[in-house]
C-alpha cells in the first residue's frame, strides 16, 4: 500500500474496546460497474426494519452514558453514510465508532423510556455529543423537546443485513483505489468523507462526468496491488460500507 488507509485511534471512551470486538466480530462473519456508466448506490431494503426477524447476531455489551441529539426533516431522504436513505421516522440513529447494523438500545434514565434503533449513519460531528438519533427514535425516549440529554447506550446485536461485499470495476487494473459512494449532489459526498473521515486516511473526492450529467465520487487510498485493495475493501465493507474497487485517476 503506498499510502496508509487506516486511521489509528487513540482510546477515549469506554466504548473503544467494544468497538473493537464488533469490527473483529464482523470481520469473522463476512468473508460493479464503472465504465460508461455511474455506478448508483445499491438498493436496500426499508430503512424500518423488523430486526425481530432479520438476521441477527446477538450480543451484550457494555452500557454507557452519552451525549445525545437528534435530526429530522433537513436530511429527510438523503443518503445515509451506509448507502441507505434516511428516514426521519424510523427508529434508527448515527455513531462514530460502532459498525452500520449495530442495535442500540437507548435508556432515558430520567423518564424511563428507551427504545432499540439500528446505527445507519455516521455522526454527529459536534463536539460534545455522541449520538445523533433519528426523529422517530428521539420520540421514544422524550428527547425531541430538549434536544440535547444524557442517555444510556447499550449493544444488544448486529443486523448482518448490513455487512457488504467488496466489488470491482472492469477497469480495476494498475493502481486502485475504493470508491464508496457517487453521487449527483456535492453535499452528499461531503457528507460521507466526513464520516470515513473519523476512522480512514486518504479519504477524497472526484468529479466525473457521464452522459453529460456530474457525479461527485468518493474514494479511499491508492494501492499498488489487488490483495492490498481487497484487505481494506473487506474491512469498509464488514463495517458496512459499500466498497468498489477500481482503477486510481
Amino acid at each position: 500500500m503506498e499510502e496508509s488507509l487506516a486511521r489509528m485511534t487513540k482510546p477515549h471512551s469506554k466504548g473503544v474496546a467494544l468497538v473493537g470486538i464488533l469490527f473483529v466480530t464482523a470481520l469473522i462473519l463476512a468473508g460493479c460497474s464503472a465504465g460508461k456508466h455511474e455506478r448508483r448506490p445499491a438498493s436496500h431494503p426499508p430503512v424500518d426494519r423488523d430486526v425481530r426477524s432479520a438476521s441477527v447476531e446477538k450480543y451484550q455489551g457494555a452500557r454507557e452514558f452519552v451525549y445525545a441529539s437528534w435530526y429530522g426533516k433537513d436530511f429527510h431522504g438523503r443518503p445515509t453514510a451506509s448507502g441507505e436513505p434516511f428516514d426521519m421516522h424510523a427508529l434508527t440513529c448515527a455513531h462514530r465508532e460502532y459498525p452500520f447494523g449495530t442495535l442500540l438500545r437507548v435508556s432515558n434514565p430520567l423518564t424511563g423510556s428507551e427504545v432499540d434503533c439500528i446505527i445507519n449513519d455516521r455522526g454527529p460531528f459536534i463536539a460534545g455529543r455522541d449520538l445523533d438519533m433519528s426523529y422517530g427514535a428521539a420520540r421514544r425516549v422524550n428527547l425531541i423537546g430538549p434536544g440535547v440529554a444524557q442517555l444510556s447506550i447499550e449493544p444488544i446485536g448486529r443486523d448482518l443485513r448490513y455487512i457488504k461485499t467488496v466489488n470491482y470495476s472492469g477497469s480495476a487494473a494498475g493502481m486502485l483505489t475504493i470508491q464508496t459512494g457517487s453521487f449527483r449532489e456535492e453535499e452528499n459526498a461531503r457528507r460521507l468523507k466526513l464520516g470515513l473521515q473519523l476512522h480512514y486516511n486518504n479519504v477524497y473526492i472526484t468529479e466525473a462526468v457521464v452522459n453529460g450529467q456530474t457525479f461527485y465520487r468518493v474514494r479511499i487510498g491508492k494501492f499498488a496491488s489487488r490483495s492490498e485493495a481487497q484487505q481494506s475493501g473487506s474491512r469498509l465493507a464488514n463495517e458496512g460500507y459499500e466498497a468498489l474497487i477500481t482503477r486510481y485517476e
